[in-house]
């Protein structure tokens, strides 16, 4: 019976992965547009391994059983790939918000042409050290890290079962 629940244990999994990256991209947007949060440099970083990996990773599922078992594999390590590079940054403005390492020092640029007019319609521009919401002593980049991280580990999980399904064949 606990057999037939966990298979196909390798789309399951990759499943999760994408609904579970599609609730955390959509709570960023969320949070910047209906909650009125402004992203940092580094914010806007994190949130690149959403949008490459996701539509990867779509496409994967939608082909899943029409994929050459190459491509598959392929496919699978670049969007494994993506998220752990989504883990690094957010465990990396983590570490900029608790003061661990310095951040970057690049801001936005305003643009080729500027007026005074101009200077009412801009936003604030948040630094990447500056926490706006914390839960539980913990910050949305640290979040987004473990988040990425388990993203990561279900993906991981995923090839480890099509290779494990593929040797019993």
């Amino acid at each position: 019976m606990a057999a037939s629940i966990l298979q196909p244990l390798d789309k399951k999994s990759a499943g999760l992965a994408f609904v579970l990256g599609l609730a955390t991209i959509l709570g960023a947007l969320g949070s910047q547009f209906i909650g009125g949060m402004q992203p940092c440099e580094l914010c806007l970083e994190q949130r690149m391994s959403y949008y490459y990996g996701l539509p990867i990773l779509l496409a994967v599922l939608i082909t899943w059983n029409r994929l050459p078992l190459a491509v598959w594999y392929v496919a699978m390590a670049i969007v494994t790939a993506i998220f752990v590079w989504g883990t690094y940054m957010g465990a990396f403005h983590a570490g900029v918000e608790w003061g661990f390492w310095p951040g970057p020092t690049a801001c936005t640029g305003v643009g080729e042409s500027m007026d005074f007019n101009a200077l009412n319609n801009m936003t604030p521009v948040i630094g990447c050290d500056v926490v706006q919401f914390r839960f539980l002593g913990i910050s949305l980049a640290g979040y987004n890290a473990l988040i990425s991280l388990v993203i990561v580990v279900l993906l991981i999980i995923s090839i480890a079962a099509q290779m494990g399904r593929r040797n019993r064949v």
